[in-house]
């Protein structure tokens, strides 16, 4: 049994000194919303990769191990959620999974969501070899999992041109055990919009968002934070999880985009510009006005 009643979260994320992203990206929206978040650092760089110049160090396996090891001999591994993004190495991939194993024999009622952090827009950032680890090994262990378009068709080896081809995907996804896919992004609206879609047991939405011309680094991290902790707060209602974190990733990117351009008023917007405004967003985080609603689709 957990000490307290509050839900209790585990992030094994990467880390940035400067900005939004990962661990940093995840952990201040949680405690917000009412968890209580241990977090391990996979990675402690300067800034994110999209910056100039990258610093810093990277976690080995042995000291990952080490970590969860003085959790489990001070008593204090029982966790109602486990959240994993971004993994540089197949070696560390598998190490996670022995993890949730670990986890889940402690509360065999964890819910585990996985952001599988490969690659957008057709290109891939981590090493190929993650990819199999991803499909065969982590992804079967995962409750919920949030995956851009990219990576929902490496994960199945489908592609998705239209929405047939989305919920085809899906399907495949939850045949692997997944109670709750969730893409995060799709192609599938036109130049001005991206779609999300949410399925679980039977219920599936879409979500219709406008886009901005920028691109944020840290929303995946963002989204996949706020769909583990409204679902968790609705009582497993997809619809409502949907719109409440969409409601708040629009906010806050739309925030920190007009700021940006209020300083750089023209042309490319650098990174240092573009770190997501979460702290002057607090309120938006605890209570997010949905403007835009979920649409049921039938297909599943």
């Amino acid at each position: 049994m957990s000490f307290d009643s509050a839900p209790r979260v585990l992030s094994i994320q990467s880390h940035v000194v400067h900005g939004y992203v990962g661990n940093k990206s995840a952990v201040f929206p949680l405690q917000v919303l009412g968890f209580e978040v241990d977090s391990i650092n996979t990675v402690q760089f300067s800034t994110h990769t999209a910056y100039k110049h990258i610093k810093g160090t990277i976690l080995e396996n042995e000291e990952m191990e080490q970590l969860i090891e003085g959790l489990m001999l001070n008593d204090v591994d029982y966790y109602t959620h486990f959240l994993t993004g971004y993994s540089r190495s197949p070696d560390s991939l598998k190490q996670i999974a022995e993890i949730i194993k670990k986890l889940r024999h402690r509360n065999p009622n964890l819910t585990y969501v996985c952001d599988p952090v490969m690659g957008d827009n057709g290109k891939m950032y981590v090493p190929d070899e993650i990819l199999p680890v991803y499909r065969d090994i982590v992804v079967p262990l995962a409750d919920i999992i949030t995956p851009n378009q990219f990576e929902a068709e490496l994960l199945t080896d489908m592609k998705m041109v239209d929405l047939d081809g989305a919920l085809t995907i899906i399907q495949a996804l939850h045949k692997k055990g997944v109670k709750t896919v969730v893409l995060s992004s799709t192609e599938l609206g036109d130049e001005q919009h991206i779609v999300a879609i949410a399925s679980t047991e039977g219920a599936c939405f879409k979500i219709v968002i406008p886009q901005l011309d920028a691109a944020f680094t840290g929303t995946g991290d963002l989204f996949a934070a706020l769909f583990l902790a409204w679902f968790h707060k609705t009582n497993n209602d997809v619809k409502l999880t949907l719109e409440k974190t969409i409601a708040t990733l629009q906010a806050i990117v739309k925030d920190t985009y007009k700021r940006a351009r209020v300083i750089h008023p023209l042309g490319k917007i650098p990174p240092k510009l573009k770190e997501l405004r979460l702290i002057q967003n607090k309120q938006i985080i605890e209570d997010p006005i949905i403007e835009i609603k979920a649409i049921q689709i039938n297909g599943l």
